[in-house]
């Protein structure tokens, strides 16, 4: 996926400034895909050049000026191209499995902290799916009243919720094994 297409999406609900966008960001899609005001900036001008949006300036007296992006009708026929466009599947690049690959390398308790570590990470992160996220799906449906739209939204979150559910089952089965293992075994090995 690309933050082109993130953005497209948003925009095709209504005309927002690239901070808007963000927020939308951090309360919507978050927990599978994030962007940087840094990074949401430059491909908005990108995508203006492309002609997939238009820019108005919406001038303040008291505060600075605005710039509102919309969507135009090539943006949105880009939209659906992509949104019909088959999907790969993602690359798995876990930088802490490399740290439980080499994990011989460790003592026992150094692992077991690591895995306790990230079980803690996930188990926050997941209580937060199933309150904060869902509220913010309940709200915005509320002010948007996109019901159509939150059914899907809640899809998503499902997948984040059932990853977040794997994550925590795999580091518990993994900290007992390794408890399991004789300091014999687990030392012969490091």
């Amino acid at each position: 996926m690309s933050l082109k297409h993130a953005l497209l999406g948003f925009l095709n609900y209504a005309p927002m400034t690239g901070y808007e966008l963000k927020q939308h960001f951090d309360r919507s899609i978050y927990y599978f895909w994030n962007a940087k005001l840094s990074q949401i900036y430059p491909t908005l001008n990108r995508m203006k050049e492309e002609g997939l949006l238009m820019m108005e300036v919406e001038y303040q007296e008291s505060k600075p000026n605005r710039k509102v992006y919309h969507v135009t009708d090539a943006g949105r026929e880009e939209l659906h191209r992509w949104l019909r466009e088959p999907a790969d599947a993602p690359p798995l690049r876990i930088a802490f499995l490399i740290k439980i690959f080499f994990g011989g390398k460790l003592t026992k308790e150094e692992i077991l902290a690591q895995l306790r570590h990230q079980l803690a990470l996930h188990q926050e992160r997941l209580a937060a799916y199933q309150r904060e996220v869902r509220d913010a799906i309940r709200q915005n449906v509320e002010a948007t009243g996109l019901k159509r739209e939150s059914f899907f939204w809640g899809l998503t979150l499902d997948m984040g919720i059932r990853y977040e559910e794997s994550w925590i089952e795999w580091c518990q089965e993994t900290v007992a094994k390794i408890e399991a293992m004789t300091n014999n075994m687990y030392e012969n090995n490091s």
